[in-house]
């Protein structure tokens, strides 16, 4: 049995040509799901990235959809990782093609009554690239455009739990716990170590979060390619992380949809 599009879905795909007109407006905001395929050491699968920009924009506009008009598009999954290229089944795209295929998102979504776009972010490794996307795509189409995250990585002046020294960047303590309470069964605990640069955080400056950002491969700081402490992860303070950063997203919205240039809401 063929099963039927959900009449309430606010997934992009799920509209006709027509409804398209007659859906989306220039009060519509559209959500695009950016992930990552890529190594997160010997305890996490490649798909961590992936899964929590997909659930966490499912989950962000099945709760604030239809309050704030979000739409969401399908999630791209295979983004700028090459931070973790050395590591096989690693998927990557270069910067190029990969800021190429968003300012094509960015011109298809210009073809709608849509004025808003957002980027959520699932990859630390692609927030500086999407930065300039949203601002190439607003001077190339006109559209306003916004990056969020999930999670904003420690390195990009997010939080790490005390005992990573700041460090917890990828799979470490909180990631891991986020997607224990995702995907439970994918996650081999009783192989996490812990993997933090204890070194680099004795500097003021040159370090992750620092006044003086460096670039770094994953397995600068060894063979294993996670930075954090793992070891501790549980599904419990996941499931609390993931509802707190859907709400925080939600409030993030609610700016989003009322933001126009000279104001600052409705």
């Amino acid at each position: 049995m063929t099963s039927m599009p959900d009449p309430q879905s606010r997934r992009l795909e799920d509209l006709s040509g027509p409804e398209i007109a007659e859906r989306i407006t220039e009060s519509s905001v559209i959500v695009q799901p950016i992930g990552a395929v890529e190594q997160h050491g010997p305890h996490l699968p490649l798909s961590v990235d992936h899964v929590i920009a997909h659930e966490s924009a499912a989950a962000l506009v099945a709760e604030h959809g239809d309050a704030h008009d979000l739409w969401l598009l399908p999630t791209l999954s295979v983004s700028k990782s090459n931070e973790h290229a050395w590591s096989p089944g690693t998927l990557w795209l270069s910067a190029e093609t990969l800021l190429a295929v968003l300012r094509d998102i960015g011109r298809s979504i210009a073809a709608t009554a849509a004025r808003r776009l957002v980027f959520l972010n699932g990859h630390g490794g692609n927030s500086a690239l999407l930065n300039v996307a949203c601002r190439e795509i607003r001077l190339q189409h006109g559209l306003m455009t916004f990056l969020v995250h999930p999670f904003v990585p420690a390195d990009h002046g997010g939080t790490s739990p005390e005992a990573e020294m700041g460090m917890g960047i990828h799979g470490g303590h909180r990631e891991t716990s986020v997607f224990m309470h995702l995907r439970p069964h994918l996650v081999h605990l009783e192989k996490a170590d812990r993997a933090v640069p204890e070194g680099l955080a004795q500097n003021r400056h040159v370090r992750f979060g620092g006044l003086a950002s460096f670039g770094w491969l994953s397995n600068d700081f060894g063979p294993d390619g996670h930075i954090g402490d793992p070891t501790g992860a549980n599904a419990e303070e996941g499931k609390l992380l993931f509802e707190t950063s859907v709400a925080l997203l939600g409030e993030q919205m609610a700016e989003i949809a009322a933001f126009d240039f000279g104001r600052g809401g409705p």
